[in-house]
């Protein structure tokens, strides 16, 4: 018979997800709160995520079935990412020498069922791909408003060699 593979721990006692992020990153769940006529979920409040950032601009990002968003980070900004429909994978790649959580790959499965507010500091490599065969939605917010002229924007393929990450189903 064969023994398989043990899971590793990935949910503590209470149900917090348990995983270590890059330095910088953080991550806020935040409840969905049935009302008398539907379902109200807070997006964001600043005291959630320390420091606390100002928002200075925000898009609404909606993914093709299996759509994969990736790879891309800033220099500058921080990117706040927040599901509102669908199921999205969300990879980051600590690629700042500097850093504690160097190399560090970080991988959420985020949805609307369990929302999160995920912050992703400069420097970090990250990319979103669908999980499923229907459209996904996500909440996009920046503390820098994008700059039209000169994008803080820098991009890498998908099956780079440079991240030791492979998006499932991409080739």
């Amino acid at each position: 018979m064969t023994q398989g593979i043990k899971d590793q721990q990935s949910v503590e006692p209470g149900g917090r997800i348990r995983l270590q992020l890059p330095q910088g990153a953080a991550m806020r769940e935040t409840p969905n709160i049935v009302t008398g006529n539907g379902v109200t979920t807070e997006l964001f409040r600043p005291e959630w995520l320390d420091p606390p950032l100002p928002v200075r601009h925000m898009i609404h990002v909606r993914l093709h079935a299996w759509a994969l968003s990736a790879w891309h980070r800033h220099e500058l900004q921080h990117d706040h990412v927040f599901v509102t429909g669908g199921f999205v994978r969300l990879v980051m790649f600590d690629a700042r020498e500097a850093s504690p959580t160097h190399r560090l790959v970080t991988e959420l499965k985020l949805s609307a069922w369990r929302p999160t507010l995920v912050r992703v500091p400069p420097g970090v490599w990250h990319g979103l791909q669908n999980m499923a065969g229907e459209e996904a939605s996500f909440i996009n917010y920046f503390d820098l408003a994008y700059d039209y002229s000169n994008p803080d924007e820098w991009r890498l393929p998908a099956d780079t060699d440079e991240i030791p990450y492979r998006f499932p189903g991409h080739r």
